[in-house]
């Protein structure tokens, strides 16, 4: 498959609202955004589209020997008169069929890669936008954006055109057969299409309500039940479980009563349609009676007249179904589109431009009067922030909670950028390089020790896919995990379960340490290495932290003041305001015989 060109649209900026609940877009807009998925496979739509067309074809011409059959072959009893035409049917029906398959197999060979294409589009942005801007989101909303929203709009932009044309060209085809066996006739069917299309039109706009509605309450739900399926064991402990039972079955409600306005609008609408295609057909047949015993017509015309309606009112009810289901898509589209819309995303793809970072890169880290607010908060987190840390040296960053501790390490990291100032790595303004290169010298212990299912192994070397059996056993021994990793049932290849779940709070955070020490790089973000610990595993871990800090320039975010005592220098933030301190020279984690602060 050929490389998708790149969806166009506009990415809200740092100050813009993130979400967009009341944005509404037409279907035709919607269809325009994500169609460049689509038109690299244009060829294929195209071909499905007219193998359908001819299989249609088919069906028409077929049509056309019922006449025959019944004029030259039943009416007289004439056996011999039988052959020629059941032949020819029977080729027309072998020929139809045959587009027929390859036709449908065609589009939905281009809807699945059109699925496929778009679940990674969206995915590969959600993997670029910063964590703090997905907390609006739900996890179980995220996922169900992910899979029915975008079936929806596959619906829309894949397989909508092909069923268009297939739908349009049919209808035209059986139209033209019908005028020209009558004209008459074929009037009076026709008579019932602008009622159609007037319906489709109403049932359209009031199912795009309905469906958005529907697709938000579901997002909602999934989120709910995610939350609560995660939290269960505090549930459990809290004796909680009627009351999340209640909230479950309140949004449940919720999105039943959006699903029953759906169903009520369906149920009106194809009984809308029959009855006006039912008057339609009776018409016809007295109209008919009428030309028959004017003799204008034969019985056998009336046949072939009475099958081309059969195939020609499916088809204008097809178009019908399509204008209401585009304008439920629509809605399905306007939240994947707001997913898309969340930001600022930070630039990744390498600038010719830009030199890269010489090697090796030493880990000098500089904050020149950096200030940081988040959207839509009036007051800034940090207010010019300035400090210059030379390579080696091990910051302890402490202060109250919601003071920017956390966001320092963020802004380093490039999960956000900063509102006024500069951070240079080595001298190097970070804004000014990819994000991908920024992050590969800096290494995040996170707070919590994040760890994926599957194999310690394949967790050690998360950061490193590529690292040899020697350096992740080396890396083990290193942040004392390799003692109790053996006497696990299956050693290194033991699953740790989801989340980690199969281990200790102890042995994920050493999986965890291991994991950074793997990865070398010269700038380390520890995000409060023991919250959670217990007095014993903090001082199991505070050699292997000693030894990952060591000749590494560390950012120690910690409320333990205890470990304030290995540090270089101190940072305590207060109102965004940082106040420096060096303390007494002691022996640092990173060397037995400390490092002085510059």
């Amino acid at each position: 498959m050929r490389t998708a060109a790149p969806i166009t649209m506009s990415v809200a900026g740092a100050g813009a609202p993130a979400r967009m609940r009341h944005a509404r877009i037409s279907p035709l807009a919607a269809f325009r955004t994500f169609w460049p998925l689509v038109r690299v496979n244009h060829a294929a739509v195209l071909v499905s589209a007219v193998l359908l067309v001819v299989s249609a074809g088919c069906d028409a011409a077929a049509i056309g020997l019922v006449g025959q059959l019944t004029d030259d072959v039943l009416t007289p009893g004439d056996l011999a008169a039988f052959w020629e035409p059941a032949a020819l049917w029977l080729g027309l029906a072998a020929a139809g069929a045959a587009a027929s398959v390859a036709g449908s197999y065609l589009a939905g060979w281009t809807s699945e890669h059109f699925l496929l294409g778009l679940r990674d589009r969206v995915f590969q942005h959600l993997q670029q936008v910063p964590p703090d801007a997905l907390d609006r989101y739900g996890t179980g909303d995220l996922v169900s954006r992910l899979t029915g929203d975008i079936e929806a709009v596959e619906s829309l932009v894949a397989s909508a055109p092909v069923e268009l044309i297939t739908s349009a060209v049919g209808a035209v085809v059986f139209a033209a057969a019908a005028f020209w066996t009558s004209w008459q006739l074929a009037l009076i069917t026709l008579a019932a299409a602008p009622l159609i299309w007037i319906g489709a039109r109403v049932f359209g706009a009031l199912m795009r309500t309905a469906s958005r509605a529907e697709r938000d309450s579901n997002g909602r739900l999934a989120s709910l039940l995610e939350e609560s399926l995660a939290n269960m064991p505090l549930v459990q402990a809290y004796g909680r479980q009627q009351a999340e039972r209640s909230k479950v079955h309140r949004e449940g409600r919720s999105w039943m009563r959006a699903g029953l306005q759906q169903i009520r609008l369906s149920s009106v609408y194809g009984p809308m349609s029959e009855l006006l295609e039912t008057l339609s057909v009776l018409a016809v047949i007295g109209a008919g009676a009428w030309q028959i015993s004017e003799h204008h017509l034969s019985v056998g015309g009336l046949l072939s007249f009475a099958a081309y309606l059969g195939y020609l009112h499916p088809r204008l009810q097809e178009l019908g179904e399509l204008l209401v289901s585009a304008s439920s898509a629509t809605a399905a589209c306007e939240r994947v589109i707001e997913v898309l819309r969340t930001g600022p995303v930070p630039e990744t793809a390498p600038r010719p431009d830009v030199l890269p970072l010489a090697e090796p890169v030493r880990g000098g880290v500089t904050f020149q009067d950096v200030g940081f607010s988040y959207p839509c908060t009036a007051r800034p987190v940090l207010q010019r922030v300035h400090l210059d840390i030379t390579p080696g040296l091990l910051v302890a960053v402490t202060g109250p909670s919601g003071t920017g501790k956390s966001t320092l390490g963020k802004l380093l990291l490039r999960f956000h950028e900063p509102s006024q100032g500069r951070i240079l790595l080595d001298g190097r303004d970070i804004s000014e390089l990819p994000v991908e290169e920024v992050r590969q010298h800096i290494t995040l212990l996170p707070q919590d020790s994040m760890l994926f299912e599957g194999t310690v192994h394949e967790n050690i070397t998360y950061g490193r896919p590529d690292a040899t059996e020697h350096e992740v056993r080396s890396a083990a021994v290193a942040a004392d995990a390799h003692g109790f990793v053996s006497s696990l049932p299956e050693g290194y290849d033991t699953p740790v379960g989801k989340r980690g779940n199969n281990l200790s709070g102890g042995q994920r955070r050493r999986i965890a340490l291991a994991r950074a020490m793997l990865r070398t790089a010269p700038v380390l973000v520890l995000d409060e290495p023991t919250a959670g610990l217990d007095d014993a595993s903090i001082a199991r871990i505070m050699a292997p932290l000693r030894r990952l800090t060591a000749g590494r320039t560390t950012f120690l975010i910690t409320h333990d003041l205890r470990l304030t005592t290995h540090a270089d220098l101190i940072v305590h933030l207060a109102d965004g305001v940082a106040d420096l301190t060096i303390p007494d020279p002691l022996p640092t984690m990173g060397s037995p015989t400390g490092n002085k602060a510059a």
